[in-house]
């Protein structure tokens, strides 16, 4: 007898995870398959927690962090193996499970393991260890996520030549690496690896990294990882990856060779979705095997929804989540109210990137009339407290009503500081809120001040008359680096 179910979702990382838990809270019957033997999906045990606590690692014992304080010799550790910094993974990763799976627990989600597929529109499959079960669901959330593509011709090999689940099963630290593909995976990694002392080469077929990020901080990027020793070959295509007892060569299509002990492939990835038979459900995916969706997360059947990685750009843990949460909720017919436009990204490279809001040239294509204004961490003193003299916030307003655009973050803690910004753009505040606004001192958020003060002085350097006939008036002051503009209020009239 099939056991029927309101909502059943495939897959449990992060999409699949709150698409099951708000179902959940809206009062329905709800199965969660997974088809690893554990909860959290590729985020928990391959690609994000793994990953980011590989980085931390890196960053707490090589003592880079500090470097600009301390000199280019700090260390922590003397001695850094990859035992060291896979213990550290694997502590996040134990915990983030048990967390997952309490949520879980507490509000009533069924979870079951093993491989799911379509047997019709409405039918799962689920082949697990005690042999196969098929249940029925009014509707079904996909949030199988992907996978690293492994395109033949690249001779993988355990240890040698390895996608990114395999960088975390090396062995030994390599002394030197190639790595192709220079998107958020193959740049994050670079920076990582070569704060460890790893001689990186980092190839791309772009003639830049990171194209959907600003292009200042994107140049910015690149310059701190040649700073820290990586070799970027842009704008050239591998055409061959050779290897023998004791290097891997990749032979790139204008005829150069690079020689390296590893090389790590990490160029697309590709859906979950070929073991889940979707032609029985009337679903077909595009050739890299994500499935489309409307706004509402909803495939072409009309009660099949999809989220997180498995339906492409932009591919990040918060907004998979996000989208999960949508997608069930869509399913039920509740109202959600979701700002997608204001999305942060949140790129782990080093330094930090993060950004909510167009960049530079989406403005100017649009016909916007912005203007810029920028802090410096150098500038602040936290950022010296930090050691961090390259970090920078760009502020990005409209030039006639100041109106808060766009922040873009570049330095540590980038990823927490963007979102302050993200209040003010879906309050649609102006840049005047930062002007007006106290912050802890000394702290990061400081550097809000002096991006509006340096932006407001830009304006009004521009528009002299106007900022004159301004309440309340401005006043120029001296800032470390730059003129800024500073309100002060009008003297209190004498009677």
């Amino acid at each position: 007898m099939q056991v029927q179910y309101e909502i059943a979702v495939i897959g449990a990382g992060p999409a699949g995870q709150k698409a099951a838990i708000n179902a959940a809270k809206m009062g329905k019957r709800v199965v969660a398959i997974e088809h690893e033997s554990s909860v959290g999906g590729v985020c928990i045990h391959s690609g994000t927690i793994p990953s980011k606590a590989f980085r931390e690692a890196v960053l707490h014992l090589t003592g880079y962090r500090m470097r600009g304080v301390y000199g280019a010799s700090y260390l922590v550790k003397q001695d850094i193996t990859m035992a060291d910094l896979i213990y550290r993974c694997g502590h996040v990763v134990c915990h983030e499970v048990d967390v997952i799976k309490s949520q879980m627990q507490r509000n009533g989600v069924e979870v079951r393991t093993g491989h799911a597929s379509f047997v019709d529109p409405h039918t799962l499959r689920i082949d697990g260890v005690a042999g196969a079960e098929e249940l029925c669901a009014d509707t079904v959330v996909i949030a199988t996520g992907t996978t690293p593509a492994r395109p033949e011709g690249i001779p993988f090999e355990r240890g040698r030549v390895v996608n990114s689940d395999g960088l975390l099963e090396l062995s030994d630290i390599p002394k030197s690496m190639i790595i192709v593909g220079g998107g958020v995976i193959g740049v994050e990694y670079a920076c990582t690896l070569a704060a460890l002392g790893v001689r990186v080469t980092l190839i791309d077929q772009r003639p830049r990294l990171l194209e959907f990020v600003d292009g200042e901080l994107s140049e910015a990027l690149q310059y701190q990882m040649r700073q820290m020793g990586v070799r970027l070959r842009l704008g050239e295509a591998v055409a061959e990856v050779r290897t023998d007892s004791e290097t891997v060569a990749a032979v790139l299509e204008s005829g150069k060779q690079i020689l390296a002990r590893t090389l790590l492939f990490s160029v697309g990835r590709m859906g979950n979705t070929a073991d889940l038979n979707l032609e029985a459900a009337g679903l077909t995916p595009d050739e890299r095997g994500r499935l489309r969706v409307d706004t509402d997360l909803r495939t072409e059947v009309p009660h099949v929804f999809a989220a997180g990685d498995v339906i492409g750009f932009p591919s990040l843990a918060s907004t998979s989540a996000e989208q999960g949460r949508l997608a069930s909720s869509n399913a039920f017919g509740a109202r959600t109210v979701s700002k997608p436009k204001l999305m942060p990204y949140g790129i782990y490279t080093i330094p930090e990137i993060s950004m909510v809001g167009p960049n530079e040239a989406e403005l100017t294509a649009d016909l916007v009339p912005y203007e810029v204004g920028i802090a410096r961490y150098r500038e602040i003193a936290r950022g010296q407290l930090l050691g961090d003299d390259t970090g920078m916030l760009k502020l990005l307003f409209h030039m006639e009503t100041r109106r808060l655009l766009a922040v873009h973050v570049m330095g540590d803690g980038a990823t927490e500081l963007v979102h302050i910004g993200q209040a003010v753009l879906a309050m649609e505040g102006t840049i005047d809120y930062f002007v007006d606004s106290v912050f802890n001192y000394p702290t990061l958020a400081e550097c809000y001040k002096v991006a509006a003060l340096d932006g407001i002085n830009r304006t009004c350097a521009a528009s002299p008359g106007q900022c004159a006939s301004s309440e309340p008036s401005p006043v120029i002051r001296e800032s470390t680096s730059h003129r800024v503009v500073e309100s002060r209020a009008p003297a209190p009239a004498t009677v």
